[in-house]
């Protein structure tokens, strides 16, 4: 689909003017625009108000909480969509992109077979400075922008990609090399699948968990959750937060807040397609916590006080729907 085309060909609803452009011999200083440009602030709006228009009259429908969102008909059994694999058994769909993972190879020109255990190496952390400058910034770019598609189906990846796609900018040595330990890794695990089950019953549970200024550059910490539905894996995500939190415990609570926005967006959204859920929400949460143990003393020196860390037990919250 070629989208810039398409923004120059959408009808425009208002009355917009333009100045003409250098060249062009016009008896009027404004001109008025038939159709949008591309770079016009209402293409986007009437490009997607003439897309809708026509696929609705296909047969599709809108959903009522997410507007790019739209239900097909049914078009028969789907095999294989936006270089996502399909397959169905009696135990339910997989999906999978071991296609889509060797293009990946080739676009790489990783030749060699070798594999590694995990997307990301333990305790590594990354920062600008680190390694020189790589001569073709393009390649490492096109390679992390092929990842972030990846993780549609593989969230296993998700967290190191999250790393590598923040020096996009000005990428080095290094950090290719943490590229190529990712590629390594899927080297190992090309033929993973992802499955929905058949058998699911319908119950959310959502887990989350986030790291205390876990980026040395600018201490912010980092999000991680995943939503079930039953034993299917429907949502996750690992990114950064916008802002610096002065505590562990605060960082925890805008994960928290953070999933939960989530959970109750799946929950209308399943609704839109007449799924309701039978139970309520489980929701765990995972909290590590920094805190200070006080020790009175009765001594001359006063009080001593020592750091330890403390795993709370899970907690878990039954949320109604």
């Amino acid at each position: 689909m070629d989208v810039k085309n398409s923004f120059l060909n959408e009808d425009l609803h208002k009355e917009v003017y333009m100045v003409p452009p250098l060249g062009l011999d016009h008896d009027s200083e404004d001109c008025k625009l038939r159709k949008a440009l591309y770079g016009l602030k209402q293409a986007l709006r009437a490009w997607f108000e003439k897309f809708t228009t026509v696929i609705t009259s296909l047969g599709f429908y809108p959903s009522n909480h997410d507007s790019a969102l739209i239900g097909p008909n049914d078009l028969g059994p789907l095999r294989y969509f936006l270089s996502i694999e399909v397959a169905s058994s009696p135990k339910g769909y997989l999906l999978s992109q071991s296609k889509y993972i060797s293009d990946i190879f080739k676009r790489a020109r990783l030749s060699n077979n070798k594999t590694v255990d995990t997307p990301i190496a333990l305790n590594d952390r990354y920062s600008t400075s680190d390694g020189s400058p790589l001569p073709d910034l393009s390649l490492y770019r096109t390679i992390v922008g092929s990842l972030v598609y990846l993780t549609i189906t593989r969230p296993d990846i998700a967290y190191a990609v999250h790393i590598v796609s923040q020096f996009v900018i000005s990428p080095t040595t290094v950090h290719w090399a943490a590229v190529l330990h990712i590629l390594r890794y899927l080297r190992d695990t090309q033929f993973k699948t992802l499955l929905f089950s058949s058998t699911s019953s319908l119950e959310l549970c959502a887990y989350s968990d986030a790291d205390w200024a876990g980026d040395p550059i600018d201490r912010k910490s980092t999000t991680g959750f995943c939503i079930f539905l039953s034993d299917s894996l429907i949502s996750w995500k690992s990114k950064k937060q916008d802002i610096i939190s002065r505590s562990s415990m605060e960082v925890e609570y805008r994960a928290m807040a953070s999933t939960t926005c989530v959970i109750v967006w799946l929950q209308w959204l399943l609704a839109d397609m007449g799924v309701f859920l039978r139970n309520r929400f489980i929701y765990i949460v995972i909290i590590r916590v920094l805190f200070r143990l006080h020790t009175i003393r009765s001594f001359m020196n006063g009080p001593s006080i020592s750091k330890s860390t403390v795993i709370l037990p899970v907690i878990i919250f039954k949320m109604a729907p």
